[in-house]
């Protein structure tokens, strides 16, 4: 489906300034190319938590990755967070003159997969099982629904949580979920996150990995992620896989952020390095 250019992933960490990636959507629009974004919201969830008296849990997987630990209670506590970063989103794109739609991978069973049972984690230094997760794996995306936006000259604006097998809403991760949207799209995914890309040195900043083109540089670039740019990089792996043409981890504070990410900023990587 070679239809959408870009999907422009907006990180939800408080150091992201969105304003750079609104005006460059415009911008691409205004060119009649046809994006779609998704946006994360780490920081509005953490901080609604925090308004309701609940310490945000992270856990750590087997595989070193960090993630959300999303019990019933933090479900509808991120749940009521993610959609208000929508609607804050969406009104941006508006004041900026983009005709834009919020959807979040419940509504129309946007974003859909399997919900996870129970999950892997790594407490003292040992595996644990871990029960009660809200959580699920994105295995379909309804491209049909966003085409159906994008035919009508909206901008998609999709946010999660996504529909259960069980029929329920869950959590997933928000780059992993423009990962599949990209992929499913066959298009360039643009990563928007608050350093220039991937670095070899988390510590120094003039390590920037500039291109991942084969399996060897993408498992360097593996290596060298540490802490939430490992999601990333594992985002950018799936997006390649399942189909997105490129995929590009780059500074949302800059100037032209996605603009400069697709003229080369940034960490780029190529479909051969998977």
């Amino acid at each position: 489906m070679a239809r959408v250019t870009v999907v422009v992933k907006i990180g939800g960490a408080r150091a992201v300034d969105p304003a750079g990636a609104v005006t460059d959507v415009a911008h691409l629009t205004v060119n009649d190319e046809d994006v779609v974004v998704v946006h994360g919201g780490s920081t509005a969830v953490d901080d609604a938590l925090d308004d309701y008296g609940k310490e945000p849990e992270y856990v750590e997987s087997p595989s070193g990755m960090t993630g959300r630990f999303t019990d019933a209670e933090t479900m509808g506590v991120f749940t009521m967070a993610m959609g208000k970063v929508n609607t804050d989103l969406v009104a941006a794109f508006e004041n900026a003159g983009v005709p834009a739609v919020g959807l979040n991978g419940v509504d129309g069973s946007l974003l859909s997969g399997p919900r996870k049972s129970a999950v892997k984690v790594v407490e003292d230094g040992k595996k644990k099982i871990r029960r009660g997760d809200h959580s699920g794996k994105i295995t379909d995306v309804n491209t049909d629904l966003l085409c159906a936006q994008l035919d009508a000259g909206y901008v998609p604006v999709v946010s999660v949580p996504m529909l259960a097998d069980d029929g329920t809403a869950v959590n997933a991760d928000a780059d992993r979920a423009a990962a599949a949207v990209a992929g499913a799209l066959d298009a360039t995914l643009v990563v928007l996150t608050d350093v220039a890309g991937v670095y070899e040195d988390p510590d120094d900043e003039g390590s920037l990995i500039e291109a991942v083109r084969t399996p060897g540089e993408l498992a360097a670039a593996e290596d060298a992620a540490e802490g939430f740019m490992s999601k990333k990089v594992l985002a950018a792996t799936e997006a390649l896989e399942s189909g997105a043409e490129e995929v590009v981890v780059s500074d949302a504070n800059a100037r032209d952020p996605v603009v400069r990410a697709l003229s080369g900023a940034g960490t780029h990587f190529d479909p051969e390095a998977v």
